[in-house]
């Protein structure tokens, strides 16, 4: 076919980009590849095809359908840059000849755009509730190609390219179409496979950044690396149907919730010939050894510390930058599925710790994430956490409120997660947090509140109410800030629970008082009970209480070592028989005398010795009274459940008081921390007859002394604490008894 010097002038044109296009490409600064790469037609039904491919050393162009070879593509003068004009467009494959091999695939620039336009709303709304099936990397099948489709928002980024083993991390062969307005991008890159390691090399207005984790990763690589992975949809045969429906029952307010709070990289280890620590178990292995434990002690849940991909281990996972994703240091997000699976069917719900208040600073995460404050406040005094070097989400920005409102759904819908307990919400609510004075931003009435950061918590609440009924969502909230677990619509932020912070540090001021001087802190244990139903409380003895040198639960304790371990017991039994939920840190069930270390496994030795055994038996007891004992858990947070006998004695140090049931049935808990036995205590009762003892925390059973009254007493009618009747008692030294009457 013959051209005139024109036509072959407008030939070439059309063969090849403009100058400025293929100089932008070539930098890996071209902000619409699409424009100049794949098929393009010619006007008269043929197509140019265009790939950049440096390092290749040749290209082929076949015909998808049939195998056939149509031509190749001819090398340009920039180097890496390919092109050919075909006479006929029709789907094709690109064989592409490498030093290390050959390659064949479809073109990239051959697919269309892929995210759809309501996903799209969604997102740049701020309320895409399944983010997680949409934004990141996607498997997926595109005209009938198996690939990987990934998208990622940087809004403010020249150029956006995915890069990973299979393109050499070279950033100028996969770059990204940008779907305006929205400020996603986007590629579908034919034939990856789950397992592939990839990130995003990101062109901001300054120039190229370290690379970038995706944000949306469903899978990681193990730290130390930093690599995303591509993930496949989860696979898992739920057995948990039973569980599911009658969840709401189970959590519901007027329900026993006793929580086991656990880290899973040191519960329990793999270790060496010299007992040093080998490995970390994994989901499959866990599942094993800690549900039956769970089971054995009681508890109806287990807390997860984070279990989201973290850098930096000594963070204990709360520095997270995926939230989407498992940590590999654990297993496969399959795995831990599973494990959710076989803690339902042992009926145990799954609390997980979650971070929506701060991210780390990696450079690979999403700190300045396309060269501009994207994820976090621009504004150090409003971005920046001093406490902990971190940065702080911009939930004001709508695509981080979504974002972060989705990793939430995520775990709960996907996960069957049942609750999760929202970290550091304090930190959230208050502008001024731990600031001094012209170090924060007033909002915009000029107040410390975060009017941002509240209107996501509600928002968050009511979604989660919607989407994952009877699902819990609860705050470690550490201020007097109003309302956090009364409904948002009385104006509350609509919390399920809130941690009791009060309470756990009053209570254990008091039990570390020796007993000569704990007449002058009496207040301390019942000053919970002023405020007790101004929310619905968890009392948190968690893993912020073991570590930084406040000694582990029992080394608190003072006296020698009986005393200890009797004020331990006495203290647990306390804290099941007040009102409020339960909440206890591994280790603290029997007595690990060494404060928790993330590095090693709890000391499980420990049990060989009776004090440590009785302290983890009373546990059990406790928890199976407090289970089999409505009044114990029914009216925690209306007054109606609470009655005080003795609230005065601060001489003795003795307290007790009458715990209701809906239907009227009281459980009397008394109280002695002093190592004193009293004899003949007399106690004012309101029914008549014998009382029963359920639970003597001093019994031999537990490594106790076995002071006491021979399993109950009977009333006398001697009126007494306000009372027609009274029982006269026998109080063990450092002990708490509970009694209920009989018929």
């Amino acid at each position: 076919m013959g051209f005139s010097n024109k036509e072959q002038g407008q030939y070439e044109e059309a063969l090849l980009p403009r100058a400025r296009d293929i100089d932008a490409l070539v930098r890996a600064e071209h902000h619409d590849p699409f424009a100049i790469l794949g098929p393009h037609g010619d006007g008269a039904g043929g197509q140019f095809i265009r790939a950049y491919l440096p390092d290749a050393l040749s290209v082929q162009v076949v015909a998808k359908e049939s195998g056939e070879e149509l031509g190749h593509l001819e090398l340009t003068q920039t180097p890496g840059l390919f092109v050919g004009h075909f006479d006929r467009a029709q789907p094709y494959l690109l064989r592409t000849r490498w030093a290390g091999g050959e390659q064949i695939a479809e073109d990239p620039y051959s697919f269309g755009p892929l995210l759809g336009e309501m996903d799209l709303y969604l997102f740049a709304e701020g309320n895409h509730r399944d983010l997680s099936s949409c934004l990141g990397a996607q498997l997926m099948t595109v005209d009938g190609v198996d690939g990987v489709r990934f998208a990622v928002w940087a809004p403010n980024a020249r150029r956006v390219s995915v890069v990973g083993d299979f393109n050499v991390w070279d950033g100028r062969r996969h770059p990204m179409r940008l779907r305006h307005p929205t400020g996603v991008w986007e590629l579908f890159i034919p034939r990856l496979q789950a397992g592939e390691a990839y990130k995003y090399e990101i062109l901001g207005k300054d120039g190229i950044l370290p690379l970038k984790a995706d944000p949306m990763a469903l899978a990681t690589s193990l730290p130390p690396d930093t690599a995303s992975k591509v993930a496949s949809p989860l696979k898992i045969d739920w057995q948990d149907q039973e569980w599911m429906q009658s969840r709401g029952e189970r959590q519901r307010p007027t329900a026993p919730l006793s929580i086991y709070e656990l880290h899973a990289g040191s519960w329990q280890c793999e270790l060496d010939d010299l007992g040093e620590v080998a490995r970390q178990y994994t989901w499959p292995e866990l599942a094993e050894r800690l549900i039956p434990y769970v089971k054995e002690l009681g508890f109806t849940h287990i807390e997860l510390m984070p279990i989201m991909e973290h850098p930096f281990g000594g963070s204990w996972g709360y520095q997270l930058l995926s939230q989407f994703a498992t940590s590999a240091r654990y297993g496969t997000g399959d795995e831990f599925a599973a494990f959710v699976n076989a803690c339902h069917q042992a009926d145990i719900g799954v609390i997980l710790d979650w971070v929506p208040a701060h991210f780390p600073t990696d450079t690979h995460g999403l700190a300045q994430f396309d060269g501009t404050a994207l994820y976090e406040y621009g504004n150090p005094q409003e971005g920046f956490h001093q406490d902990w070097d971190t940065l702080i989400y911009n939930l004001g920005r709508t695509e981080v409120h979504g974002y972060m409102l989705a990793s939430a759904l995520h775990w709960l819908k996907h996960f069957h997660v049942d609750g999760l307990r929202v970290d550091a919400v304090a930190s959230m609510l208050y502008r001024d947090y731990s600031r001094k004075a012209g170090e924060w931003v007033p909002n915009r009435h000029g107040g410390r509140e975060n009017l941002e950061a509240i209107d996501f918590l509600r928002h968050l609440n009511d979604v989660v109410a919607l989407e994952a009924p009877g699902a819990l969502v609860i705050a470690e909230e550490s201020t007097a800030w109003p309302g956090v677990s009364q409904s948002t619509q009385q104006g509350g932020l609509g919390f399920a629970y809130k941690w009791n912070m009060g309470w756990m540090h009053d209570s254990l001021h008091y039990i570390q008082q020796d007993p000569v001087y704990r007449a002058h802190h009496h207040n301390e244990l019942s000053f919970g009970l002023v405020y007790a139903w101004s929310e619905r409380f968890i009392l948190p003895i968690s893993h912020d209480e073991v570590v930084h040198g406040k000694h582990s639960l029992i080394d608190k304790m003072p006296g020698d070592r009986w005393q200890k371990f009797a004020n331990l017991r006495a203290y647990l039994s306390f804290m099941w028989a007040h009102p409020g939920k339960k909440l206890l840190f591994m280790g603290c069930e029997f007595g690990q005398w060494r404060e928790w270390n993330h590095d090693q496994q709890l000391d499980w030795y420990l049990l060989q010795y009776s004090e440590h055994k009785g302290v983890q038996k009373l546990v059990s007891d406790l928890n199976r009274l407090y289970r089999e004992e409505p009044a114990l858990y029914e009216q925690d947070d209306v007054p109606q459940g609470f009655q005080w006998l003795i609230g005065d004695d601060a001489i003795n140090s003795v307290y007790a008081w009458l715990r209701w049931s809906k239907d009227g049935r009281p459980v009397l808990v008394v109280a002695n921390f002093t190592p004193v036995p009293r004899e003949s205590y007399r106690i004012g009762v309101p029914f008549a007859g014998r009382w029963t003892e359920l639970m003597n925390s001093d019994s031999a059973t537990y490594a106790g002394s076995n002071y006491g009254n021979s399993g109950g007493a009977y009333t006398e009618e001697a009126p007494s604490h306000g009372q027609a009747l009274s029982l006269v008692l026998n109080l063990p030294p450092l002990a708490v008894l509970m009694l209920r009457p009989e018929g």
